[in-house]
């Protein structure tokens, strides 16, 4: 495996590190792969799209994190956008790595400046007598557009770079220090020098949660909106075919009193049953995606849970509501519990599943996404059928009951329950219907939340 010189700098992809002048360059491992790929492909402009689909393959973030990651390396070379010695922006295209004198060579030996290479000094750079107090002051203020938070962002990476820890202590709490920790904190996973920053104990743990939380989400508010559409179209066509399956299988069933006509209706109510799970869920886990990194399994269970939740809560007061003012009847069907029950399992095996991702919002491909929603689908199943033997169906069980409480209703399911073994609708039959709709809608759900654009 080759490495590259050039100007003062050696960078080896087979030992993972960048060298100037002898000494070590952080950069953590997506930049560092970034600046690898630029300089393989220097004779060219790399277009932003192959940067993604290279650099970020296995996750989605938004055009901001690939800003921010050549921000960096310019930052870590020496280099100046207005005038790139290094990396080049090519407007409206991508990037492209422009030092002419490139020396590709074997990775044996020590990594240190060759007196054949052609180098260069390092752009000039002015240093503040008292360094900390300027970039403190821009974290501080208010930013004025897109430009000035991007300029914050960059006096936060190199507050990291000068101490984490005595920029925090020199912080204080002066005026909007919540605002700079949580800045602080959010740009600690970009800067391979940082130390920690907490929250907990700290001054104003709940308004900088505030600010952190706003500002992941201001950044990939786009990405969690189509994933939410995406969750929410997945879950409607598993519950379309659900239903569209089971009633299919209930008008070919010996005995059934249920014609074709059946089939479209418990199709449509499949569809939009899963579609408004999907789009609870969804909201939940692509929010909760969104803004967690430290603890994102936690954050992923509870975001699904309480967004299944409040759908299911909905859809429950709903029902109950227009079965009781348009057909006279009072059934006690289900909703919340089951969206709490079918959204936390869909946010932990989501997240059991992409554990590998660190940061942004998981995007697998092939049989990596197979394995997501295999995962998925099995523990909404297992939720399911935990409901089902505790007497809480889903769709179908609920169905079948207002069929039941409705004269002349094609809809009931005691054909299948026959089918199956049993003498009517029983708990067998209720378990293998819930265990079944479990797990088409995880399989939705995860493949909607995992599509790539």
């Amino acid at each position: 495996m080759a490495r590259y010189r050039f100007s003062e700098f050696i960078l080896s992809p087979r030992r993972r590190m960048l060298v100037r002048n002898g000494q070590e360059q952080p950069l953590i491992p997506r930049y560092f792969d970034l600046l690898v790929f630029l300089v393989e492909h220097r004779g060219e402009a790399v277009h932003r799209r192959d940067i993604f689909d290279r650099i970020w393959s296995d996750v989605i973030v938004s055009d901001s994190a690939l800003s921010q990651a050549i921000r960096t390396i310019r930052r870590v070379l020496g280099d100046d956008s207005r005038e790139p010695r290094f990396v080049r922006t090519v407007s409206r295209h991508g990037y492209q790595f422009v030092w002419a004198d490139v020396i590709e060579e074997d990775d044996n030996g020590d990594l240190q400046a060759s007196d054949t290479a052609r180098t260069a000094p390092a752009a000039p750079k002015d240093i503040a007598p008292e360094p900390f107090e300027p970039l403190l002051q821009r974290v501080t203020s208010v930013a004025a557009g897109t430009t000035g938070e991007e300029e914050q962002r960059e006096a936060a990476e190199l507050l990291h770079a000068l101490g984490t820890g005595d920029a925090l202590r020199r912080l204080g709490t002066r005026p909007r220090h919540a605002f700079a920790r949580a800045l602080l904190r959010d740009t600690r996973w970009d800067a391979a020098e940082a130390g920690p920053v907490p929250i907990l104990g700290e001054p104003a743990p709940l308004a900088t949660a505030g600010h952190l939380v706003s500002l992941r989400l201001r950044r990939a508010a786009a990405l969690a909106a189509a994933r939410w559409a995406a969750a929410s179209v997945g879950g409607g066509l598993a519950g379309l075919i659900g239903g569209a399956a089971g009633s299919l299988l209930l008008v070919a069933t010996p005995g059934s009193s249920a014609s074709f006509a059946v089939v479209p209706v418990l199709a449509a109510i499949g569809g939009g049953c899963g579609a408004a799970g999907g789009a609870g869920v969804g909201a939940g886990l692509s929010v909760a995606e969104s803004i967690a990194r430290s603890r994102r399994t936690l954050a992923l269970l509870c975001g699904a849970a309480f967004g299944g939740g409040a759908v299911g809560f909905l859809a429950q007061w709903l029902g109950r509501s227009m079965l009781a003012a348009l057909v006279g009847i009072d059934i006690d069907i289900g909703g919340g519990l089951e969206g709490l029950a079918i959204g936390g399992a869909a946010g932990l095996g989501y997240s059991v599943a992409t554990s590998y991702v660190a940061g942004g919002l998981a995007a697998p491909r092939g049989k990596r996404r197979a394995t997501v929603a295999a995962v998925t689908a099995a523990m909404c199943g297992l939720a399911a059928l935990a409901l089902a033997l505790a007497g809480r169906p889903l769709v179908g069980g609920t169905v079948h009951l207002i069929a039941e409480a409705s004269s002349g209703s094609q809809a009931t399911l005691t054909a299948l329950g026959r089918f199956i073994g049993e003498p009517d609708f029983g708990p067998l039959t209720a378990a293998v219907i819930s265990t079944g709709e479990g797990v088409l809608f995880g399989i939705g759900l995860a493949l909607g939340l995992t599509r790539r654009p």
